[in-house]
């Protein structure tokens, strides 16, 4: 059993998160996935967030729920309380926190206790990050950001790296209805912001439609700079061939139909939607930024281009809109060595943090 190296009692973890929302948020997505697959595997998991619709998925799968909402500023107080109420009913042996606030009321919560605290750091660039070496052991979420956090002076001895598996998550649903896009069909999803790179991606299309004129761009995902973006691409000349799809609950359905992703981004501690555009097949084009080239075995499975240059990511969706077998080729491309993607690899790869963290020889 894989859990086999905890002697005396089964291992009880609590996960606090931002919240437990099906939005595409890939740290919330990392969390639900661990504690389900924890679940699975015969620990005792209990998981804090403000509240949201994997409540059920996590009721399912074994987990406990507490709806506490930790990054509100307003109930410091009255959240510190809470998670005290949890923690100390609970006696965990590990809480792991994927965001600063979660991380910091664990710390306080740690004195006296005899929890480890692990966190777990899934962006890069952020001001807040060192903030994250507060626990025990910190899970960087690829070796990019193993190497910034060692950079800004954590030491390696409280760094692991546990890279992000989201195949065969349980949150996949079988039931995705397929869609039907125009082709060819380029697709991106992120959050609407402007280091996602959306504004170069828009750019960029708007070369390619001058000569492709069968290809259409759909953006799936929700942010506080829509009314931006929608504006630029309206100003092009190919506004009626650029669709924005809003935030989608289960976008596996629309990878499917697609033929390329892009994803431009100007920072990326992993991308996870990158290992789900690989498993759907799509042909990949991305920014050489952050954790990305890992995701995409160094531009094997995948194109790499320069980040914040529309030119380069032009150029790149031009060969492969006009060129339909070395679309063939890169689709093939993405599609191998899927296997250390996969969401149980991740699971185990984090217990034995845990259980190097709680002196347990596995």
């Amino acid at each position: 059993m894989i859990n086999q190296a905890i002697s005396s009692h089964a291992m009880k973890v609590v996960h606090i998160a931002p919240h437990f929302n099906n939005c595409g948020n890939g740290v919330v997505n990392v969390a639900v996935d661990l504690a389900c697959m924890q679940s699975r595997i015969g620990i005792d998991v209990v998981f804090v967030g403000a509240g949201g619709s994997f409540r059920e998925l996590l009721t399912r799968e074994g987990v406990t729920v507490h709806s506490i909402e930790v990054s509100s500023k307003r109930h410091l107080l009255s959240t510190y309380r809470n998670l005290r109420r949890v923690v100390g009913e609970f006696d965990p042996d590990i809480v792991h926190a994927h965001m600063i606030p979660g991380a910091l009321f664990a710390y306080v919560l740690k004195r006296g206790a005899r929890f480890k605290l692990i966190t777990s750091v899934h962006n890069s660039g952020r001001f807040g990050t060192p903030l994250m070496s507060v626990g025990d052991i910190s899970i960087c979420a690829s070796n990019y950001l193993a190497a910034e956090m060692r950079a800004r002076g954590i030491p390696s001895r409280k760094i692991r790296v546990v890279l992000n598996g989201p195949l065969g998550s349980p949150r996949e649903s079988s039931s995705s209805r397929d869609v039907t896009l125009k082709r060819p069909a380029v697709i991106t999803i992120a959050e609407l912001v402007t280091f996602k790179g959306l504004g170069d991606l828009i750019a960029a299309f708007s070369i390619v439609a001058a000569k492709s004129r069968d290809a259409h761009l759909y953006i799936v995902g929700a942010g506080p700079e829509r009314s931006k973006f929608e504006r630029q691409a309206l100003a092009s000349s190919c506004a009626d061939r650029i669709t924005f799809c809003g935030s989608i609950a289960d976008p596996a359905s629309h990878l499917r139909s697609a033929d390329i992703f892009v994803l431009a981004s100007h920072r990326e501690g992993f991308g996870l939607v990158l290992a789900e555009a690989r498993q759907a097949g799509c042909a990949i084009i991305a920014t050489r930024t952050g954790g990305i080239p890992e995701v995409l075995d160094r531009g094997s499975a995948g194109i790499l281009v320069p980040a914040h240059s529309p030119a380069h990511l032009a150029e790149a969706l031009t060969h492969l809109i006009e060129d339909a077998d070395l679309r063939q080729t890169w689709r093939a491309n993405a599609s191998r060595n899927l296997e250390w993607l996969a969401c149980l690899r991740a699971a185990k790869e984090t217990l034995s943090v845990y259980n190097e963290a709680c002196g347990v020889s596995a």
